[in-house]
C-alpha cells in the first residue's frame, strides 16, 4: 500500500486567503512553508489510485504528485475514483475539477450521497459531462479496491452547514480503514473527529499507522487568532489538547496529524505545542508525504 498526503489543512488551506493572522502572515512571506487543503492518494497496487475527498485544490495537488501522472496514452489516468468521508464543501468540491474523467466511481455513505443530490446537486452537475457511478458505504460490509481492503467506520451525525435542515438520519461522517491483501499493512484516515468514538480504541490498537483529525490545537484557538467569536465546539472538531492523550497510549502506532486550521501553533515547527507532539512521537508532516505500509 502506498498512500501520498497530497495536503494537509483545513478548509482554506495555508495561508487562508481572507486570514491575517500571525501564522498565515508567516506562510506568505515565506518564513513557514504552504500547505493546500486535506487530501489523500492511496493505491494498493500502485497502478489503480483513489481519492479520499477531492478538495477545492485538487488540480495543483494531482499535477504536484509524479504517481499521479496521466498515460501512456493521451487521455490515460491512473486515477479510479474518490472516497468521501462526509459531505462538507472542502472534501468534495475537488470532484468538479475531475468532471470529464471516464469511469469514476464515488464511495460515501448513504447520508452524503443524499446531501450530494437533494441538498447541493454536484451528482447532476457532474454526471452531465461524464457519468460517474455513486456507491454508497456502511458499516456492514468492506469492499476491495485494487489490492486494498476498505471499510467505513462511523464517526458521527455532524452535517455540513448547506445541510442543516435535512431529515436524512444516519451517519454523516465517516473514517476509512485500509487494509493492504498481500503485506497485511493497515492504515486509518479520519480527518474529522468531532469526539473519541465508542470502540474507537480497537480500531487505533489495529492499525500500522493512523492519519487523524488535527483542525485545533485547543478548543479557544479560533477566538484568540482572530478575534472569531466561533469556537472548536461549534465546528466539531476533537482539538490536539483533548486527542492527544489518547494517541499517547499507542505508541506502536504511526500517528499523524493532518486537517490541520490555519490557526494551529503546531504549524511552527519551532512552537512549544510542536515540540510537544515530536516528545510523543506523533508527526505532522508536509504536503507530499507519502507512506507505504
Amino acid at each position: 500500500m502506498k498512500a501520498v498526503l497530497l495536503g494537509t489543512t483545513a478548509g482554506g488551506g495555508f495561508p487562508q486567503w481572507n486570514c491575517a493572522c500571525a501564522l498565515c502572515v508567516r506562510a506568505r512571506s515565506g518564513s513557514l512553508p504552504s500547505r493546500s487543503q486535506d487530501c489523500l492518494a492511496i493505491s494498493g497496487d500502485g497502478a489503480d489510485w483513489w481519492l479520499v475527498n477531492a478538495s477545492p485544490d485538487i488540480r495543483t495537488q494531482i499535477a504536484g504528485c509524479s504517481l499521479l501522472d496521466p498515460g501512456p496514452g493521451p487521455r490515460d489516468t491512473p486515477l479510479r475514483g474518490a472516497l468521501f468521508t462526509d459531505a462538507e464543501l472542502d472534501h468534495t468540491l475537488g470532484l468538479l475539477t475531475l468532471r470529464g474523467g471516464a469511469g469514476l466511481t464515488a464511495w460515501a455513505p448513504e447520508a452524503v450521497l443524499h446531501a450530494l443530490k437533494d441538498q447541493f446537486d454536484l451528482r447532476t452537475v457532474i454526471d452531465g459531462y461524464a457519468p460517474v457511478a455513486w456507491r454508497s458505504v456502511d458499516a456492514d460490509r468492506s469492499f476491495d479496491l485494487g489490492g486494498l481492503r476498505v471499510s467505513a467506520i462511523p464517526i458521527s451525525g455532524k452535517r455540513p452547514k448547506y445541510a442543516r435542515s435535512s431529515t436524512v438520519d444516519g451517519c454523516w461522517v465517516v473514517a476509512y480503514r485500509f487494509e493492504d491483501l498481500v503485506t497485511g499493512g493497515v492504515l486509518v484516515y479520519a480527518p474529522c473527529l468531532a469526539s473519541w468514538p465508542t470502540g474507537f480504541d480497537e480500531v487505533v490498537a489495529g492499525t500500522d499507522c493512523l492519519l487523524l483529525d488535527g483542525t485545533f490545537y485547543a478548543e479557544s484557538e479560533m477566538g484568540s487568532a482572530t478575534g472569531s467569536s466561533s469556537g472548536q465546539a461549534a465546528m466539531g472538531h476533537l482539538p490536539i489538547t483533548h486527542s492527544l492523550a489518547e494517541l499517547r497510549r499507542f505508541p506502536h502506532v504511526r500517528r499523524i496529524y493532518t486537517h490541520l486550521n490555519n490557526t494551529n501553533p503546531v504549524l511552527d515547527p519551532a512552537s512549544p505545542e510542536a515540540a510537544e507532539l515530536r516528545a510523543a512521537g506523533v508527526e505532522v508532516p508536509l504536503d507530499g508525504t507519502i507512506i507505504e505500509l
